[in-house]
């Protein structure tokens, strides 16, 4: 039966070599760098909770955050979305998730990873990035208090799915 047991051995590890190679092609697909992953928002059970700085009055979940040489990375993954360049939405979301890493670890993020469906964008996380940030979360929460807010764009399927729109007297739509 030696020879039963040696195809038995063989068969599996060519069955472990496929799952290798499967688990390289997806994690390549990705477009995320092979770093261990911190944070995994998929995962609802191990991270139930969000980032919170309450110095900012943030509070979020990035999908990853990875481990790049002892700093977290947030990663932000906008899997359908696909353009040649980073929206600028998308950028300050992943900016204020650079601050909610920073608030609750005490230590700045280099930059964040934003994956389009075939696109990463690096957002490298600066003091002007951060300000930037910042700056649009007070103006924000001034909007919030303020009897009229201007629309801050030129697209009708923005107003379409907006819950404003019905009371919203510069709606496109």
């Amino acid at each position: 039966m030696v020879g039963g047991e040696f195809v038995i051995g063989a068969v599996g590890l060519c069955m472990a070599l496929a799952l290798l190679l499967a688990a390289w092609w997806l994690r390549r697909r990705t477009g995320l760098p092979w770093q261990r992953v911190a944070w995994n928002d998929a995962a609802l059970a191990a991270n139930e909770r969000p980032l919170i700085a309450r110095e900012h009055g943030l509070v979020g979940k990035p999908d990853y955050i990875l481990e790049v040489r002892g700093c977290w990375v947030p990663v932000e993954v906008k899997p359908t979305r696909r353009a040649a360049a980073p929206y600028a939405s998308d950028l300050m979301q992943l900016a204020a998730y650079c601050v909610l890493v920073e608030s609750t670890t005490g230590q700045r993020p280099p930059y964040g990873l934003l994956r389009y469906a075939e696109h990463t964008f690096k957002l490298p996380f600066t003091q002007a990035t951060r300000q930037e940030v910042l700056g649009l979360v007070a103006a924000i929460r001034a909007d919030l208090d303020a009897d009229d807010v201007a629309r801050s764009h030129q697209q009708r399927m923005r107003c379409r799915g907006c819950g404003f729109a019905q009371s919203c007297t510069e709606a496109l739509a």
